[in-house]
């Protein structure tokens, strides 16, 4: 059974987050200048954090809550702030938080970020809870799949934008969600639609009956592979019909093939109708977060070949 699929707990709550503002110092001197630049080109500061990836496509780091306690997080594009279980929340914490209104600093790698803390019933396997996106505002995130390794640099490489391999996606925020542009097909229909781009999700993509009608695209034409319950973060129960879609594309990169989800109950949004990427696309690609600039770019790994979770499996001859 799939991991809960999750709300981001600020659509419910609607936390704010501080402003960060940028100390700027004013240099005197021309040489002066291009000498403090040239240093500053040379230790763009960065941090390199190993996560684990566990079988059903979660990703997870060490992480210190409060200079206390030690959770393995699931880091979550498609979520803000901390959402630690209730389980966790209720169990041998050194530090019981005031949830929703109290920054508590949580320490990732070298660095300790401050965030509000949320409650859920549930949340990705092996893990106590889960971080969002919004920890790492006006900084560039890496996920490297090869090596297993989360990198937050100061700025983007160089080499990125170079790069022709990699896929160039721009992000389109609304209200805190992180979405990008994506294209489905099935019988010669084609439909391109924004998509939640969210890693804490952990199949393919969860395809909005909605927003399927509203473009005409042939669901009923998707062959079924199996109707499951799954979980909501809060335990609720939410029904769910695999299908086999054609291809998704995302950027110059097209999947074929490829086990989606099908959903009426469950949305992101309200008052807007979305389709949700989830890790099992979205591990088949070394990813760089740029939000600085709001940009995704996607490039290929080891894993994008590799089977989908709901394949069918082809019988032995």
């Amino acid at each position: 059974m799939s991991r809960g699929i999750r709300a981001c707990p600020n659509r419910h709550l609607s936390p704010s987050y501080p402003k960060l503002g940028l100390m700027k110092q004013i240099l005197l001197g021309s040489l002066l200048i291009l000498a403090r630049h040239g240093f500053a080109q040379s230790r763009v500061p960065s941090d390199t954090i190993a996560f684990a990836m566990n079988g059903e496509n979660n990703m997870y780091v060490k992480a210190v809550f409060n200079r206390t306690d030690t959770l393995n997080l699931n880091f979550d594009t498609g979520t803000t702030a901390l959402v630690l279980i209730n389980s966790v929340l209720k169990g041998n914490l050194k530090t019981v938080p005031t949830l929703y209104n109290t920054q508590y600093p949580l320490q990732i790698g070298k660095t300790s970020y401050r965030t509000k803390v949320y409650d859920a019933e549930l949340t990705a396997h092996e893990t106590d809870g889960r971080f969002g996106w919004d920890l790492f505002k006006n900084k560039v995130v890496e996920l490297d799949y090869d090596k297993s390794l989360l990198i937050i640099h100061a700025e983007l490489p160089t080499s990125v934008a170079k790069d022709k391999a990699y896929a160039k996606l721009d992000i389109e925020f609304v209200k805190d969600l992180m979405l990008v542009k994506g294209a489905i097909e099935q019988d010669g229909v084609v439909n391109e639609n924004l998509f939640l781009f969210d890693t804490g999700y952990q199949r393919t993509a969860m395809l909005d009956n909605d927003l399927l009608k509203e473009g005409g695209f042939p669901a009923d034409k998707m062959p079924v592979l199996k109707k499951v319950i799954m979980k909501g973060a809060q335990g609720n129960e939410i029904p769910v019909t695999t299908a086999n879609l054609n291809t998704l594309t995302l950027g110059q990169y097209t999947l074929t093939n490829v086990p989606a989800q099908l959903v009426t109950t469950h949305k992101p949004l309200r008052d807007r109708n979305l389709h949700i990427l989830g890790n099992d696309v979205l591990k088949r690609f070394n990813t760089i977060l740029d939000l600085q600039h709001n940009v995704i770019y996607l490039k290929p790994n080891h894993l994008y070949s590799v089977a989908f979770t709901d394949q069918v499996k082809k019988s032995a001859r």
